[in-house]
Order: structure tokens, then C-alpha cells, then sequence
């Protein structure tokens, strides 16, 4: 729902539902109707769709299904997120598809929620993911990598290894925190430092790395054995 006071639709978060299930994208339109901050734009019924549509609407974040006809989720989010000052992606998905949301990660979706989600969860993590705060659910980021990783090709991360090695021993310290699903303050806590300063920390890190956002610190981190299947560093 749109707010008409003045100045407000300026801020509101402009969200596109891509799923093809039609009481799914009415029950998700129905709770973000609800919020003074933000309005669905645009809805698509698979990926081909989507794309379609992102040509001629101005969206922020796209909440991604998974499985749909013609294009899945997972190839529409790989040619979304290729092209030019993209909107986010949030992949939705289910506890037995949870190897679509790892793909999804990787093919640039910047976190993932599942379709059961609370209302409050969901609303929660459209906007950590419209503010660039990417890993949304850190546990189940967590649990998902924890069974995919030892399905990761063993040389994918060789030739990073070597930008990991720039980093500091402090920014090596956060980098693991980050991949074990830690947030700004939880990492801030542990290791006794500002959130500011974990801030400016986690920004060196992405840029050492040439990496977009948290969930590609993730992947990597598993990609690279950093971080191995249980949580625990290398």
C-alpha cells in the first residue's frame, strides 16, 4: 500500500513477488501492504517473466521462488543479478530444496528466506537486504552450507586463497565470524571492537576479496575450507 503523504513513496521499498503460486503472491502482497515503507511493484509467475517485467519497472528487491516453469529461480536470479545496478534478490525456498538456495547464492542472490517464514522475519529481512546487510537467517545459512559443502569442488576457491592471504589478521578474524553467520554486533561482542569498527572492517574485507556482499564471504569461506561443515574454522 502506498503511502500518499508527501515524500514518503520516495523511501519505500519496491518489491517485485516472482512465484507461481497465485495464493503465495497474494498472501506475501497482503503483508507487505500492510508496511508504511513499502509497496509490491510488480509480480511474475516464473523467471522469464521477471525478467521481462525488471525492463520496464523500477524494483529494489525481487522476493525469488525457486521452482517455476519456463526459467527456475535460480537462472533468472544468475541473469538478474549480471545485469546492471540490479535490484537485490531473496530467494524463497523449502527445507528439502535447500540446494537451490546455495545455487541461488551463488548465482548472486543476496540471501534467502523460507516460504514459511513469520511475517515479521520476512519483513525483517527485505529490508536487511534492500540496506546491503545481505546474509538474512545466519543458522540457516549455516545449516545449508554445512550439508552442501562437501559437495563443493575441491580447487574452486585455490585461486583466492591468495587474496585471503591479504587480508589482516583482525579482517581474517572477522571474515570467519561473518562465515560462521555471525551479525556486525555479535561479532562486535566477541570480539570485544565497535559495530562501526566491524563495519569498516567487513567493507576491507569485501573489497580485498573483489567480493559483492556477506553471502559471498560465506560461500567463499566454505569454498576455500576456511570454514568447514559444523561451523568451525579451519
Amino acid at each position: 500500500m502506498t503511502d500518499a503523504t508527501a515524500g514518503t513513496p520516495a523511501t519505500n521499498v519496491r518489491v517485485m513477488l516472482v512465484d507461481d503460486q497465485v495464493l503465495l503472491r497474494t498472501g506475501f502482497r497482503m503483508v507487505l501492504a500492510a508496511q508504511p515503507d513499502m509497496e509490491v511493484v510488480a509480480e511474475a509467475g516464473d523467471g522469464a517473466e521477471a525478467i521481462e517485467v525488471l525492463r520496464s519497472t523500477a524494483v529494489d528487491v525481487v522476493l525469488m521462488d525457486v521452482r517455476m516453469p519456463r526459467l527456475d529461480g535460480v537462472e533468472a536470479t544468475r541473469r538478474i543479478c549480471a545485469a546492471p545496478n540490479p535490484p537485490k534478490v531473496l530467494i524463497l525456498t523449502t527445507f528439502d530444496l535447500d540446494e537451490y538456495a546455495f545455487s541461488g547464492l551463488k548465482a548472486g542472490a543476496s540471501g534467502f528466506m523460507l516460504k514459511d517464514v513469520p511475517p515479521g522475519e520476512l519483513l525483517a529481512a527485505i529490508r536487511s537486504v534492500h540496506s546491503g546487510d545481505a546474509v538474512v537467517a545466519p543458522s540457516t545459512t549455516r545449516r545449508l552450507l554445512d550439508r552442501f559443502s562437501p559437495m563443493l569442488p575441491s580447487g574452486v576457491g585455490e585461486p583466492k586463497n591468495k587474496d585471503v592471504d591479504r587480508l589482516t589478521e583482525r579482517e581474517r578474524e572477522v571474515m570467519l565470524l561473518v562465515a560462521q553467520g555471525l551479525s556486525n554486533g555479535e561479532i562486535a561482542a566477541r570480539l570485544v571492537l565497535s559495530e562501526a569498527t566491524v563495519k569498516t572492517h567487513v567493507g576491507r574485507i569485501l573489497t580485498k576479496l573483489n567480493l559483492r556482499d556477506r553471502v559471498q564471504v560465506v560461500v567463499l569461506a566454505y569454498e576455500t575450507g576456511l570454514v568447514r561443515a559444523g561451523g568451525g574454522a579451519h
